[in-house]
């Protein structure tokens, strides 16, 4: 009997998430879930809902493109 194997979801985590991190993860599985999937009503979602952007300057598509490149690096 074959058993089942667990996958761990976090096992190429190299470390836990920040704070804003997990909010912006979190705000953006709701636009997702909202039927926000292009870039840009994504961007107006992240402006109206938080978390804010780095510095706290309105998010922009360009801005979000880097932030989430840059969190891909260091996830």
């Amino acid at each position: 009997m074959q058993q089942d194997r667990y996958l761990d979801p976090h096992q190429a985590r190299r470390r836990t998430p920040t704070e804003w991190e997990s909010l912006l993860g979190d705000s953006l599985e709701r636009a997702f879930a909202s039927g926000k999937h292009e870039l840009a009503p994504i961007v107006d979602y992240l402006n109206h809902a938080g978390p804010p952007a780095p510095n706290g300057v309105p998010w922009t598509e360009d801005l979000l493109q880097s932030e989430l490149a840059r969190l891909a690096e260091t996830a």
